[in-house]
């Protein structure tokens, strides 16, 4: 396959795939450029926009892929192979299903550098038109500055920026100053194991990276009432996780004589204690920190409360949990109801309930006491409690004058020069945890702009990222590589 075949002649509306693909990853860069030319960008966005239509729905079976899946990776890995043939003639390997890892050597292996980004998306609903798809979710539209799609901004967005910034340095003839790895994994949206594969391998070759990069936060607008700027929040830990079951049994029989108590009876009580006793609330430092930056851009009284976080830490801590459900998400380990079970006619008792808990555990928590809280709430023998899988919040990292910090800050600036740079715990889970355990500095954060809206369609319908932000994304990996 050729980056011709890849990219067709049709990306979209404005037509970005008709640029030859050689001359467009290398791109008219120069070393110190600081953002991309619109061309530079608009050729990202075509290659962005070719592997979105690439479906890699993220495998769903634990075990394996089946062979339709099998075969849509292996188109993938063929497409990245032709739009990147300077970063993948670095021998990648398959780690787990279908995940890719390979190192470009540096002028030291001394404190190594590894970029992660992730290949698989979600599902989109065969009647995704009912959704309200504006484009259809695999057709990589571009059009109004705007490239369509699922996969748009988690992940292939910021794996096509990652991948461009890589291209275009070894096409000018750089060497990174320290070994780079680039790990790529295939089931992040399902748990997979990919980037846990991924990591034993490193530790294996007693790979200890000195600085993690991963999806997270993003450059948001509006993130704060009363900040203006844009603001690059980089995540520098993240929330643990644990699914946990909760089960009542019965003795079932016909729904005409129906008991006392009901196996779905005794379940919905205890549900309604565990959503009436949330977890305590307690502000850790990272959000101190955050509020303590970003306090100084805002106008009025919350911009001098903001500023005094740390001397208002009680109050905060009280108040948070009320603004907002992101806010409370900040502050305190919760538990989202997320599936139920029970009878499975409608005339038939249950001869058992259950219900599927989401736990976001808080840094500073564990997953033990997260748990230990949910038996407190529920005080009922009957209802059985068991943690299905379950991850520890991961270490934080450092921030402040940190020299790793300090370089994601730099490029940022060199992208985003009106943005301010925040530390924040990022709420949902990523592959980075994973890598947490062989790595003192793993951050969290997609170099491109989002706006609530965007944020919003994670997951959801009418995905899109700006083609402008794809160019910026660009030049904030190439300014961090080359100011390593």
């Amino acid at each position: 396959m050729s980056a011709e075949d890849v990219l067709g002649s049709g990306s979209g509306p404005e037509g970005y795939g008709e640029q030859p693909v050689g001359a467009s990853v290398a791109g008219t860069w120069t070393p110190g450029d600081e953002v991309a030319s619109a061309k530079d960008a608009h050729a990202t966005a075509a290659r962005l926009a070719a592997l979105v239509r690439i479906p890699t729905v993220t495998p769903q079976s634990t075990t394996g892929h089946s062979e339709e899946e099998a075969r849509v990776f292996a188109r993938l890995h063929s497409a990245l192979t032709a739009l990147y043939p300077r970063v993948f003639a670095h021998d990648p390997e398959v780690v787990g299903r279908a995940g890719l890892l390979l190192r470009v050597p540096g002028a030291s292996a001394d404190d190594p550098v590894v970029l992660m980004a992730h290949q698989d998306v979600v599902p989109v609903p065969a009647d995704w038109q009912a959704e309200g798809w504006e484009h259809p979710p695999f057709d990589g539209v571009i059009e109004d500055g705007w490239v369509h799609g699922r996969g748009t901004l988690d992940d292939k967005g910021a794996l096509t920026v990652m991948l461009d910034a890589v291209e275009s340095l070894l096409a000018e003839g750089w060497t990174p100053a320290r070994d780079l790895h680039l790990l790529m994994s295939a089931d992040e949206e399902s748990y997979g194991r990919c980037a846990v594969e991924g990591t034993a391998v490193l530790e294996q070759r007693g790979v200890t990276p000195w600085l993690v990069l991963d999806e997270g936060g993003a450059v948001t607008v509006g993130a704060f009432p009363g900040l203006e700027r844009e603001a690059a929040v980089i995540g520098v830990s993240e929330k643990g996780i644990a699914t946990v079951r909760l089960t009542v049994e019965s003795g079932g029989g016909h729904a005409s004589t129906p008991p006392k108590e009901s196996a779905p009876g005794i379940l919905a009580r205890a549900l309604d204690a565990i959503e009436r006793h949330p977890h305590p609330s307690s502000l850790n430092d990272v959000s101190v920190e955050m509020f303590q930056t970003v306090g100084p851009e805002v106008e009025g009284r919350l911009g001098g409360v903001l500023s005094r976080a740390g001397l208002l830490r009680p109050l905060l801590t009280r108040v948070l949990p009320g603004v907002s459900p992101e806010m409370a998400a900040m502050v305190r380990t919760t538990t989202a109801i997320t599936q139920l079970q029970g009878s499975p006619g409608h005339n038939v008792l249950a001869t058992s309930a259950s219900a599927i808990l989401n736990m976001r555990v808080a840094v500073g928590s564990t997953v033990a006491q997260a748990v230990a809280h949910i038996r407190r709430t529920v005080k009922d023998d009957r209802v059985r409690i068991d943690v299905v899988e379950s991850s520890e919040p991961s270490p934080v990292s450092p921030s402040g004058d940190d020299a790793r910090w300090l370089a994601l800050k730099d490029a940022v600036a060199a992208a985003y020069p009106d943005a301010i740079t925040m530390p924040y715990v990022m709420l949902a889970a990523s592959d980075a945890r994973h890598v947490a355990r062989i790595a003192p500095a793993v951050y969290r954060f997609a170099p491109l702009r989002m706006s609530s809206a965007q944020r919003a369609a994670v997951h959801g319908p009418n995905e899109k990222v700006e083609v402008e932000s794809l160019g910026r994304g660009v030049a904030f990996y190439r300014a961090l590589l080359t100011g390593l």
